[in-house]
């Protein structure tokens, strides 16, 4: 590797053992170790899940330590893993969680201890290979950074399952735990690593982000993990009858939409064909050329808005309804519910993995399943989710925060002014433009107008979520403007910021933000997206630091989800506000908490 011979080591008996401990013994004396695990596959809370191997490397030499085999082989890897000082992992929240279910090796123990080179590599270029970066998975980087000739095994490994008879998922549980592809897998990814952090703390130091930061991600990856652990409790006699129901809603709206000639609510040109037959004008294309009957057209033409609200504009048209419905019904299904009921373990509980660092800008997102997916109206699905017995659910969220943080970064005076104030910001600015006589109607075409400064967005985006006119909306765009000009120059500013410096800008807290040339417009949503997020992850340090930790459950867009005594409901929430009320550049942000009852879907209407 590199040019360089490296070894796996794979113990057979005690003396080979006692080697493996003498060298972690000298390689910790000299820094870091790599460490790894191999398992029966991602599912970690999964009945018969099994931990297969466990590995520590350094830059020349990897040891696999069967810890399958027990006996003295899973007494020296445990010990390994109780007292090394200080460890490499690639994407740790995976191993810390198999460590810490099936080695008994806790999240508290060894996070702290731990270096995660995938969060370094993020920091670095947080894009992946369709967004014109490397990622964050380890073979790309290790190609690009170590040595491009460097084996990949996982290809091997691939076809050694296929020729056992395997499939790609079976073949990490049913493969013989000797076969030397699979050992030589498992311990090139510890070389892999532990020759790839100092490169990337040394590209780290170029750039100068700060160790601060890092220090930061660590923080709130450990704390998404230790949530995964403690899960969320599935009410599951609810889940399968919603399971059965939303089947029966699918057939049966793909039923009506066949009675327009729609045999197929997948196929967009049988959509389009009959849409224009019911005649309806069809302007929108897609890049190749077709006619897009998309889900943003779909709702405009059953006069709904993104949420799926009417707008009151038009006659709903009938199979644009229909399609809708079976589309969502169908994955609603497959999405959530059905992923609830594979993935929930013995003790009624399901586990979705928070990425703390998702997107480009650093924004979490859950998955297993995808909840902030979830419409901001659904309850059916939400009403899945229970609280403790004896608790009730609580969800504390940011007010109007991305609003306040363009406020806040680009300095604008006037809607500063608003929320010092305590003003509803949409309503403040329809106020500002039409005086007292403003209605609710102007209200929603101020609050489309500020969301695309905030996004991107343009008038005929913004006039198709919010139903007004494209006339409306750009005089919307154009008194915004007026009103708040330092959002524009704040644009400005940063697009010549980050084009002095390679196309990247970096954020309030130092964040690597890679923007695209021909959409350098983008900057004002990385901007407030990233800043947002930071916030969140400033309350989360916040909330553990108030001991509330052990009643957080998730964390979605800006809003923080736990399961709370009912009898200290309120004084839960108190709290809750409290650590996610901070001052940002002289910028208020505050948050309200809501307590429901048992089912997160009680907040959203749900009866229980």
């Amino acid at each position: 590797m590199a040019g360089e011979t490296v070894t796996i080591h794979v113990p057979q008996d005690a003396d080979d053992l006692e080697e493996f401990t003498a060298w972690l013994r000298r390689a910790s004396a000299r820094g870091p170790v790599a460490l790894d695990t191999e398992t029966t596959g991602l599912d970690v809370f999964s009945a018969g899940y099994r931990l297969r191997t466990v590995q520590f490397g350094d830059r020349s030499d990897a040891w696999v330590i069967h810890w399958e085999r027990g006996g003295p082989f899973r007494s020296a890897a445990w010990r390994a893993l109780e007292t090394v000082p200080h460890v490499l992992i690639h994407n740790a929240p995976f191993d810390w969680l198999v460590i810490d279910r099936h080695a008994e090796i806790s999240i508290e123990s060894l996070a702290p201890r731990t270096t995660d080179t995938r969060i370094k590599a993020a920091l670095l270029d947080p894009r992946q290979p369709q967004e014109g970066g490397l990622g964050t998975a380890l073979k790309p980087l290790s190609a690009a950074y170590v040595d491009p000739s460097a084996p990949d095994t996982q290809g091997d490994l691939t076809a050694v399952f296929r020729s056992l008879g395997y499939t790609k998922e079976t073949g990490w549980a049913g493969i013989d735990l000797r076969h030397p592809t699979y050992n030589l897998y498992a311990g090139l990814d510890c070389i892999l690593t532990a020759r790839l952090d100092p490169i990337l703390t040394s590209r780290l130091e170029y750039f100068g982000v700060r160790g601060a930061l890092g220090h930061y991600e660590h923080q709130l990856a450990r704390i998404a993990s230790i949530m995964q652990r403690r899960g969320l409790l599935l009410d599951e006699e609810y889940t399968r009858e919603l399971d059965a129901t939303l089947a029966q809603e699918a057939a049966n709206y793909a039923d009506k939409a066949a009675r327009y000639g729609v045999d197929s609510v997948n196929s967009t040109r049988q959509i389009a064909e009959a849409l224009a037959g019911m005649g309806e004008s069809l302007t929108e294309r897609t890049s190749s050329g077709a006619v897009r009957v998309d889900k943003s057209v779909l709702l405009a033409l059953a006069d709904r808005d993104l949420q799926w609200a009417r707008l009151g504009i038009r006659t709903p048209n009938p199979l644009a309804e229909a399609v809708l419905h079976a589309k969502r019904s169908g994955k609603w299904r497959q999405t959530y519910v059905r992923t609830f009921l594979d993935t929930v373990d013995a003790d009624g509980r399901v586990h979705p993995f928070t990425h703390t660092m998702a997107a480009r800008t650093g924004r979490m997102s859950v998955t297993r399943p995808a909840l902030q997916t979830l419409p901001s109206s659904d309850h059916m699905i939400r009403r899945c989710i229970l609280a403790e017995a004896g608790h009730v659910i609580l969800s504390t969220d940011f007010q109007a925060v991305e609003m306040r943080v363009l406020a806040a970064l680009a300095g604008v005076k006037r809607m500063t002014e608003g929320f010092l104030a305590g003003a509803d910001i949409h309503e403040f600015t329809a106020r500002l433009v039409k005086g007292d006589a403003f209605t609710a109607k102007d209200r929603k075409t101020y609050k489309g107008a500020g969301f695309s400064k905030v996004y991107g967005g343009g008038v005929a985006t913004a006039a198709r979520q919010t139903g007004a006119s494209e006339e409306d909306m750009a005089r919307a765009f154009a008194e915004y403007d007026r009103l708040y000009p330092e959002i524009r120059r704040a644009s400005a500013r940063w697009q010549r910021e980050a084009r002095g410096n390679g196309m990247v800008f970096v954020n309030a807290v130092g964040r690597r933000l890679p923007l695209d040339r021909d959409r350098s417009y983008a900057v004002v949503n990385y901007a407030c997206q990233s800043a947002a997020r930071d916030l969140l992850g400033q309350a989360v340090l916040n909330m553990e630091e108030a001991g509330l930790l052990d009643s957080l459950r998730l964390l979605i867009h800006d809003e923080a989800l736990a399961s709370v005594p009912k009898k200290d409901a309120e004084e839960y929430a108190r709290e809750y506000e409290r650590c996610m009320t901070m001052d940002l550049y002289g910028v208020p942000i505050t948050a309200e908490a809501e307590i429901g009852g048992r089912s997160w879907g009680s907040l959203y209407g749900a009866a229980a």
